[in-house]
């Protein structure tokens, strides 16, 4: 049976895109220009340290932006701990033990609020660590839109719903970042940072056990640390084998060869819409950089709050 489509009103149009134009025109790079000057440097030198210890910590704070601005916009709302009045993201299906790098944010914060106290926002922290990140480990710069306030509660079942699953299909993706405001250009290319980090073994074993569409050489190299009979969920392997800690296009071409790590990388080259995209990412690294940075800028601009809405958390773990 066919979908009934729903039309909004025109001026319900209208007042959702004038509603997104003020929220953004509140955003300005030199935000904390006057009021926190030292701002960027702090956060620069925090994310480059952190790489810098550990490798696939840029990955992860990558991963911990893009978890948060998917689930009820870019609000630090993925860094509030579970309370009694509300259950937050952390423990959600997509987030469970497998987010990482609340402590790198937890320490910029801490080191913020003794230079300019209750005036950078978690929601900025992470969007500025996470462009600091990609660019320490090679990837292209962006400008950061800076501004945005903090949220007063989570959602877990958000987080459930709207984050793409490892055993996405290319509608499951395209679905899930048009629901945002995304384009499939945007989808193909935020989804090019799996050219940095590592995944669970539970989110590829169906991957390398029941896919066709994967290089046999490849899928046997798996299965070692990660037995089609269960255990070891959590064993890692890399999102892109040939420079899992660089940032650069080759997680394009290991797409070409059939081996993509997760059933929604290889989504992306199985014979569908964005087949063309991903060739030319594989042979064009400075396309890539541009459109990842971009989309980088979109992805920022969702569901921010300004204004009078939202805080400025003292503790990115709890509301104030």
């Amino acid at each position: 049976m066919a979908r009934a489509s729903i039309r909004l009103p025109p001026f319900l149009l209208l007042l959702a895109a004038t509603c997104a134009a003020v929220a953004n025109a509140q955003l300005s790079e030199d935000y904390y220009g006057s009021s926190c000057p030292a701002a960027l440097l702090t956060i620069r030198t925090t994310v480059a340290t952190a790489v810098l210890l550990d490798r696939r910590m840029g990955a992860s704070l990558l991963r911990l932006y893009f978890h948060d601005c998917f689930v009820q916009g870019c609000d630090a709302s993925v860094l509030l701990d579970d309370t009694p009045s509300f259950t937050g993201e952390k423990g959600a299906g997509p987030n469970a033990g497998s987010l990482r790098g609340f402590e790198v944010i937890d320490r910029i914060k801490l080191l913020l609020e003794l230079i300019c106290p209750g005036t950078v926002s978690c929601a900025d922290i992470l969007a500025v660590a996470a462009r600091d990140a990609v660019v320490h480990l090679g990837g292209p710069s962006w400008t950061v839109l800076l501004g945005r306030r903090d949220a007063t509660s989570a959602s877990a079942s958000l987080a459930n719903s709207d984050l793409p699953g490892p055993n996405s299909n290319l509608n499951d993706l395209l679905a899930a970042f048009s629901k945002k405001g995304l384009s499939s250009t945007d989808m193909v290319a935020l989804s090019g940072g799996h050219t940095i980090g590592r995944a669970q073994c539970q989110n590829y074993r169906n991957r390398i056990y029941a896919d066709t569409d994967i290089d046999g050489t490849f899928a046997a190299s798996l299965r070692g640390d990660c037995p089609q009979s269960g255990g070891n969920d959590g064993n890692l392997a890399p999102l892109d084998a040939s420079s899992p800690d660089y940032f650069d296009n080759s997680y394009f071409s290991g797409l070409l060869t059939h081996m993509g790590l997760l059933h929604s990388d290889q989504a992306l080259y199985d014979g569908g819409s964005t087949d063309g995209l991903v060739r030319s990412y594989a042979s064009n690294n400075d396309q890539f950089g541009s459109d990842f940075a971009a989309a980088m800028v979109k992805l920022g601009n969702l569901g921010v709050l300004t204004g009078a809405y939202g805080e400025i958390r003292v503790n990115c773990r709890a509301v104030n």
